[in-house]
């Protein structure tokens, strides 16, 4: 929201999620005492206007096909909390323009 504040325009939002797989079953966003049992985990960040991964990593291994669903579910998170991100930063936005008192597209929706 700072960028968006400064007037820096923005051609995508990063957004993250970290996938682990505990007793064979792939997990969204571990918390504490899941990423403690010592299972794979993978962290993605994807630029969802884009459709365009800018991290992927992951500590453990796991087979390929594994692998390929953890990390889908992983883009899934990622667009899940883009799309909130995205509300978010409109939200703010406008609110920001009817406080500058700016009229138009922004401050009339």
């Amino acid at each position: 929201m700072a960028l968006a504040d400064a007037g820096i325009p923005l051609r995508d939002m990063v957004a993250g999620c970290a996938v682990g797989y505990l007793q064979s079953t792939p997990l969204l966003d571990l918390n504490y005492m899941e990423d403690s049992g010592g299972g794979p985990d993978i962290s993605v960040a994807l630029h969802p206007n884009l459709d365009r991964l800018v991290l992927l990593q992951m500590d453990g291994k796991l087979p390929p096909e594994t692998f390929e669903e953890c990390v889908a579910l992983a883009v899934d998170g990622c667009k899940a909390v883009s799309s909130v991100m995205r509300q978010e930063l409109i939200r703010h936005t406008k609110k920001q323009a009817v406080a500058q008192g700016i009229t138009g597209a922004l401050a009339g929706q």
